[in-house]
């Protein structure tokens, strides 16, 4: 495996798990998965929930809100962590501390006490930003957008695969308490003890850049003065807060769709609550490759337009998601549903990628800064776009709201023509991104000659 001096990887290999970049690599998209069936995790079992508790649809779409509105602030937060203190310490305590309430959602007997319990676990959604931020460390300009866009794709699978899991703990809970009311409270315990042990791991297993943590580091003082001077500068950068609008329409789109497609397809496909997981799950799972895909891209337009080149390809990216929602939202039978839906998804996830192949170009000095930010975004975006799911302020049924949403997202894309960078920096991430290329490709030799 092949490194830049600064001991940055010029390569993914998935099985090579001797270096520290890919024990990273890895950790990093595990530990956000993980964080998935805790965030997401009673997104399946809302329809039970609501009828236990006694509240409204409405009511419901009030928590997941505040489930995604309270990561705003923690993305943020977490953001400045990392550039502070580093992600290796910042992850474990997320973890750690984010798997109490998950564990004690089921203690909720009203909607304000659920309320409170969705608001306190919308923390963990804020594992994004330490993930593409540890990963953003750990590899080269030449790759840097394929792996951040990998492990956020693998992690975001979290949420499909917890659509589909969590009714099948709900049914096996069923099955030996026999009552539905205390069946969903016991389900949540499991993703609670995954998260508490892989803070465990994370703490044991990683650290904070190739040439180690941020508390050995001889420099570390440096470079905490340098992300202290640059938070204004980030703040006052007009591509930040662009940024910020496009990862809303893409991640807060998939944010949306993650938390109300079980009960779109139960209420309005008269589906029971396993078939509509399955089928809603489909949308997650697509992260499987559709957000690398989108990093990927984003490293073939950047080799062959540069910077701006990444740029264009997340226009075409976003509109693409723009006009697939828009067909989503149109299809009334139950195959039309599934195709357009993974059609859909594949641009949505695509356009996360596309983002996060672009931020770290954006200021280097405070990457943790622009990543939690931009990240934040997508939880502002999914707060924003939630309003328009609430039938006593809107109006509107589900279908209609999921239409408006679609040319929304088609107005967004063309926000990143805002996006630009200067010749300078174009011939700094040329320059970068050919040194990586051709000492990967002298590598053999010189491994042959030595």
């Amino acid at each position: 495996m092949e490194f830049t001096k600064s001991g940055k990887a010029k390569s993914i290999e998935l099985f090579n798990l001797s270096t520290i970049n890919m024990r990273v690599f890895h950790l990093t998209w595990l530990a956000f998965f993980l964080c998935f069936f805790g965030w997401f995790g009673i997104a399946p079992m809302l329809s039970i929930v609501r009828d236990d508790l006694g509240i409204t649809t409405d009511q419901i779409v009030n928590t997941n809100m505040i489930a995604v509105a309270s990561t705003v602030f923690m993305r943020l937060i977490i953001g400045w962590l990392c550039d502070r203190i580093g992600p290796r310490i910042t992850y474990t305590w997320l973890l750690i501390l984010g798997s109490i309430p998950v564990m004690m959602i089921g203690m909720a007997q009203n909607y304000e006490q659920f309320l409170i319990a969705r608001m306190f676990i919308g923390a963990i959604g804020a594992a994004f930003v330490i993930t593409q931020f540890h990963t953003s460390v750990m590899f080269a300009p030449n790759v840097v957008g394929t792996a951040n866009a990998t492990t956020a794709g693998w992690g975001n699978l979290g949420g499909g695969v917890t659509q589909q899991v969590m009714p099948m703990v709900f049914a096996g809970v069923l099955a030996y308490v026999g009552a539905e009311h205390l069946a969903w409270r016991y389900a949540m315990i499991g993703p609670g003890v995954l998260l508490f042990i892989m803070g465990i791991i994370y703490y044991r297993f990683t650290q904070d850049t190739p040439e180690g943590n941020y508390k050995d580091l001889h420099n570390i003082t440096k470079k905490k003065s340098e992300a202290k001077a640059s938070i204004g500068t980030v703040l006052k950068d007009h591509r930040v807060w662009v940024l910020f609008l496009i990862y809303g329409a893409c991640f807060g789109v998939e944010l949306i769709v993650n938390s109300k497609a079980a009960l779109y397809f139960t209420d309005y496909f008269n589906m029971d609550i396993k078939t509509a997981g399955l089928i809603a799950g489909l949308f997650g799972l697509m992260n499987l490759f559709a957000r690398s895909l989108g990093g990927y891209f984003g490293d073939r337009f950047g080799k062959i337009g540069g910077l701006n080149g990444r740029v264009k390809w997340l226009f075409v990216a976003l509109f693409m998601e723009g006009l697939a929602l828009i067909l989503f939202s149109r299809m009334d039978t139950i195959p039309l549903i599934i195709g357009s839906l993974i059609f859909f998804s594949l641009f949505v996830q695509m356009s996360e990628g596309a983002t996060y192949s672009v931020v770290p170009f954006i200021n280097k000095k405070a990457l943790g800064m622009v990543s939690g930010i931009v990240g934040a975004g997508g939880n502002a975006g999914a707060v924003a776009g939630m309003l328009l799911f609430k039938k006593q302020l809107t109006g509107l049924e589900w279908t209609d709201s999921f239409y408006v949403l679609g040319f929304i997202v088609l107005g967004v894309s063309f926000s990143s023509f805002l996006v630009r960078f200067s010749k300078r920096a174009e011939v700094v991430a040329k320059k970068e991104s050919r040194q990586a290329t051709i000492e990967k490709e002298l590598q053999p030799e010189l491994a042959e000659a030595i």
